[in-house]
């Protein structure tokens, strides 16, 4: 390293000199808190604390054990202390606190995040052209034949976007609809196995899907749209061969079916759309008016808004950008959090440079987008590189980002807020920023998880092979970096036996992370014994994890987030119990049946998860679990299969904010049965004292549900309350859900009678944000929603199951705020009072989904039901997207 340095220093060009020293640093504060963390590890006291003789004799032991590690650390520290003199000096070699710096602090939260949103799911100038191709869609119906519509362009022009907007608009006219991604690297198996999934509504059907191959799951496929009228996006298709071996699964079934495809590539589009009757669409770049107004919009809320001083530079600024719709939305993002001053506009004019003249170049895109990163704070900058741990369209969970920065130690608790908060705000501030885009925007304004855009994608790994960030192991495109450097963070998204054989010989102890997103080759990947500095171990749908060497996994000490999630294993590693300082353990979506006792040692714990794929009445609840008062959020845990003491002990998780269980069906309610359910209602009731926020039952009957009636005190932090899976109804509202819960946001809950009494006790919930209403009971009378309460109301659904119910109406007035409807419209029932339900009185309703129930209704009703309710959502001024089913 000292030879390094010497040769450093003849460098002349101040930013390489920069470069160089910051990288120097970078490797010496990792080294440095990896020294740290041995230390502790290895020469802690073990966690005895007894007295006199026998703490004398223990420590004297521990000091003849550890005189290895002594002598090994002290030369550690030795090094580490030369290499801080031998940077100091080059500091002042290279005169580096002359150099003025550039940082910029922590931009606010945009209070126009909502809005923003609904700006690039509506961006400006889309409206002509998502008409005509609907129309084009639409007509000459009659000829039956299948058609298919290709949208190509450059990459961030909005083809997708588009393609979704079409999508939207005429879905309503086919039996069937699906949007699958495709990206670089397909795996068709996958794709038609999520088209599956979206287009099927049987269980039944989809049973053993996992087990399926490719031509088995093309053959379903196929079968399921023989005689549907179908619309399916395609999106993003790189290749020929990919859209042949996706194209042979849709049936030409004379129905009038659509596709819609989009690429970058003409020659694919042209292979998309063979026939005469097929359309290639050429995505342009925004008219100048429609870059103005897109431009404007996100940084001032309106064209008129902008001061006069800004409207040259803004002009100038637009002209680089070349009507780029991306392009436009990075500067307009970064823009919006400057001051608004000509002199702040004007360098950014200026940075932009001359290469986004080329509208249509890469490198011009490139340039843009970096410029809005090199505009982050290091906070942002640096959880923004971790997601160059994910491949192409990898659709990345909020959660699961912010669960693995915190365990990396990227997030510090700001102004009293907590780590997930802070987290959290990083993860909204990116896509406030255009950084990422949201993919599941709930109603309460939460997004669920995100995609990050290819170009953005490959600028941020760029970087983090530039800073010796994340190695990304990916086939053919892995760059190994600088020899220099240790690897510090492993992303493998693709590998090979070749490239496995590579990375078995690299030096792998100072990684800190490893993410595996690949589907082969996991037998050659290298013992976890060579990873003795992990923080992040994910193997997040790793399918093939059983051919993997877990041996080593106890040796783990600085483990803190282990997933295990949909990767099929079906028993927990031994060594996990010894990581007594892991945060996130993740086994949803395995087939473990049972966890260790000694699970409970794990006192920092604070996710369990455990929901079983294939274990519908979930796992034991293990002996102690009192012990870990860390827990924030367990679910998957069977109340009827533990003991009643574990169930007591739930009680004591004072921390507890996020509970989900299971409880068996019993026909005849034992006393066994009673004894849990009575229990849980009294640990249920301590947590609802302390932080409980969210609370899902799945299963159960009587004795535990009418026991909820008397739920005291009242769980006044409560956001999200739902009894699951169960066909089990209350007989009455439950005495506890009242106005006086000011955090109530979502309510799914099963009701044997819901009366317009039960409707204005709901309607009061002031915060109340989403409602899933079930019954079992025959309603006869037309339920009618007046136009008083749910003030704020923007989901609901109305499920009865059994026999059916009668239909609802609702007034005007009524639920002001509704945007997403979904109900099950029985036939039969409802031709005595009308096929009218109300919709135009529902201001803002955009979505509308409808279970038609034909029993004891003739084929002419039905139709004319379905006629009936397409006229309303047609006649509605918002024309909501709407799905019968």
């Amino acid at each position: 390293m000292h030879g390094a340095l010497v040769k450093y220093t003849k460098l002349e060009n101040p930013d390489e000199q920069v470069k160089i020293w910051v990288s120097l640093v970078r490797e010496l504060s990792y080294d440095t808190e990896d020294c740290f963390d041995k230390f502790i590890h290895q020469l802690g006291d073990g966690g005895s604390r007894d007295g006199g003789f026998k703490e004398f004799f223990r420590k004297t032991a521990r000091r003849l054990k550890t005189l290895g590690a002594r002598n090994g650390i002290a030369s550690q520290i030795d090094d580490l202390k030369l290499r801080i003199k031998q940077v100091k000096e080059l500091k002042t070699s290279y005169k580096l606190d002359d150099v003025a710096s550039s940082t910029s602090g922590n931009a606010a939260v945009d209070p126009r995040l909502a809005a923003l949103f609904a700006e690039e799911a509506h961006l400006v100038g889309i409206d002509g052209p998502r008409d005509d191709l609907a129309k084009w869609m639409l007509e000459e119906e009659n000829k039956q034949h299948r058609r298919v519509l290709s949208i190509v362009g450059f990459g961030g022009l909005g083809k997708s976007t588009l393609a979704n907007e079409v999508y939207r608009k005429i879905q309503g006219h086919f039996d069937c609809h699906a949007f699958v991604s495709v990206s670089q690297k397909p795996d068709t198996k996958k794709i038609i196995k999520d088209l599956i999934s979206q287009v099927s509504r049987k269980d039944e059907f989809t049973k053993d899907m996992e087990s399926w191959d490719e031509k088995k799951s093309i053959g379903k496929l196929r079968e399921l749209l023989q005689d549907k009228r179908y619309l399916v996006i395609i999106d993003d298709v790189w290749s020929i061969s990919a859209w042949k071996a996706i194209n042979c699964a849709f049936p030409e079934n004379k129905s009038s079916s659509r596709i819609i495809t989009t690429t970058r590539i003409l020659e694919v589009a042209r292979s998309c759309c063979p026939d005469r009757d097929d359309q290639i669409y050429e995505m342009t770049p925004l008219s100048d008016l429609h870059s103005e107004r897109l431009f404007f919009n996100r940084i001032f809320g309106s064209e008129e808004r902008c001061p006069d001083m800004l409207v040259e530079v803004s002009n100038t600024i637009l002209k680089k950008c070349g009507g780029l719709p991306l392009a436009i939305i990075s500067i307009s993002g970064l823009l919006a959090n400057r001051p608004c001053v000509k002199e702040e506009w004007e360098k950014v004019k200026r940075s932009i440079g001359s290469d986004l003249n080329k509208s249509q170049s890469l490198e011009g895109m490139k340039n843009i987008l970096s410029l809005s990163y090199n505009d982050l704070p290091p906070n942002l900058k640096t959880v923004m590189l971790h997601l160059s741990n994910f491949p192409e369209d990898y659709v990345i969970d909020r959660e699961r980002l912010v669960r693995q920065w915190i365990a990396e130690g990227f997030i510090s608790e700001e102004r009293g807020r907590s780590y997930q908060e802070v987290a959290e705000s990083y993860f909204y501030e990116l896509i406030n920023k255009s950084l990422v885009q949201p993919v599941d925007i709930r109603c309460d304004g939460k997004v669920r998880a995100c995609r990050v855009h290819d170009m953005m994608l490959e600028l941020i790994i760029s970087k983090s092979i530039e800073e010796n960030f994340i190695t990304v192991v990916n086939g053919s495109q892995t760059v190994w970096e600088n020899s220099q450097c240790s690897i510090r963070r492993l992303s493998i998204q693709d590998i090979d036996q070749e490239l496995a054989s590579v990375l078995a010989k690299k030096d792998l102890s100072h990684v800190r992370s490893l993410i595996i997103t690949a589907s082969r080759c996991m037998k050659h990947l290298p013992s976890l014994a060579k990873f003795e500095t992990l923080r992040v171990l994910d193997f997040e749908g790793c399918q093939s994890l059983t051919e993997c060497d877990m041996k080593g996994m106890e040796n783990l000490f600085q483990l803190k987030y282990l997933s295990f999630r949909s990767t099929g294993i079906s028993e927990l590693p031994s060594g996990t119990v010894m990581l007594h300082d892991l945060e996130t353990l993740d086994l949803s979506c395995t087939k473990i049946k049972e966890l260790p006792a000694r699970i409970v040692q794990l006192t920092k714990l604070q996710n369990l998860l455990t929901e079983s794929v294939h274990l519908w009445r979930g796992i034991e609840i293990p002996i102690g679990i009192g012990n870990i008062t860390n827990l924030r959020e367990i679910t998957g845990f069977s109340i009827t299969m533990s003991s009643v003491g574990a169930v007591k002990e739930l009680g004591s998780l004072i921390n507890l904010k996020v509970l989900h269980v299971w409880l068996s069906r019993c026909s005849e309610e034992s006393q066994e049965y009673k004894s849990h359910a009575e229990m849980f209602h009294s640990s249920l009731c301590k947590l609802g004292s302390y932080k409980l926020q969210s609370v899902w039952i799945n299963g159960g009957n009587s004795s535990l549900f009418e026991l909820l009636d008397s739920w005291s005190p009242l769980p006044t932090h409560l956001q999200r309350f739902g009894m699951g899976t169960t066909e089990y109804c209350l007989s009455k509202l439950p005495k506890w859900i009242t106005p006086a819960l000011t955090s109530l946001a979502y309510l799914d809950i099963n009701l044997s009678v819901i009366t317009e009494e039960v409707l204005g006790i709901l309607g009061q919930l002031p915060a109340l944000l989403s409602l899933t209403l079930s019954t079992n009971t025959v309603h006869k009378d037309r339920l009618v929603l007046q136009g008083r309460g749910f003030r704020c109301l923007k989901v609901f659904r109305y499920k009865p199951f059994g026999e059916g119910a009668g239909t609802l109406l609702f007034e005007e007035g009524a639920l002001p705020k509704l945007e997403e409807l979904m109900l099950r419209f029985f036939v039969s029932m409802a031709k005595a009072y009308g096929l009218y339900l109300g919709l135009e009185h529902l201001p803002y309703l955009k979505h509308v989904r409808v279970f038609l129930q034909n029993r004891d209704a003739t084929s002419p009703e039905f139709e004319a039901a379905k006629v009936a309710i397409r006229k309303e959502a047609n006649l509605h001024p918002n024309h909501p997207m709407l799905t019968l089913i």
